[in-house]
């Protein structure tokens, strides 16, 4: 009795490739996850936008440690809005961060005008970094299920904006 196998092809020895170029799939993302990247894009430009605000108008006690703090914030939140925009271009998605989409599409609060005081503006960033951490908090799942690779890009800005969040709060904190 003869039994036949199904035999994996070789590769040619003239530096051919056993995969046909037909063969080849690119990922074509779902419109959910556009969108869900899109909603973090937004709310990481609002922070960045917002903590150089406060930045240039903070005075009070601890005046310089916090100025210093807003700029570690407004740094990770510009690089974090351009990971997720050069992620978007990646899955051929086009970002928008324009200033009116900014304006009409994120969750964070508005920003008061004019000088603030420190512990205000301690109070004030804690929160918006925490709108934004719940932003991608609440698309993770779906990111996830859609395209694990992007939901290790959210871990990473969950991270950094929760430690950014301790650190600044500690600011107003008292034993």
């Amino acid at each position: 009795m003869t039994t036949t196998t199904a035999q994996r092809p070789t590769a040619q020895t003239n530096g051919g490739s056993r995969r046909r170029a037909d063969q080849v799939r690119v990922f074509q993302p779902p419109q959910r996850l556009v969108q869900n990247l899109q909603l973090i894009l937004v709310d990481l430009i609002e922070l960045h936008l917002q903590g150089k605000q406060a930045h240039w108008n903070v005075v009070g006690t601890n005046f310089r440690d916090l100025h210093l703090q807003l700029d570690e914030l407004v740094d990770f939140a510009r690089e974090g809005s351009d990971i997720i925009a050069e992620r978007m271009r990646a899955l051929d998605a086009v970002p928008d961060g324009r200033s009116d989409t900014v304006v009409a599409t994120t969750s964070l609060p508005r920003f008061p005008a004019n000088e603030q005081n420190t512990t205000d503006v301690v109070g004030r960033i804690t929160t918006r970094i925490y709108a934004t951490v719940n932003t991608i908090r609440t698309v993770h799942d779906a990111v996830d299920s859609d395209d694990p690779t992007t939901a290790d890009i959210l871990h990473a800005q969950i991270d950094g904006l929760e430690k950014l969040a301790w650190l600044i709060k500690s600011e107003n904190r008292k034993v």
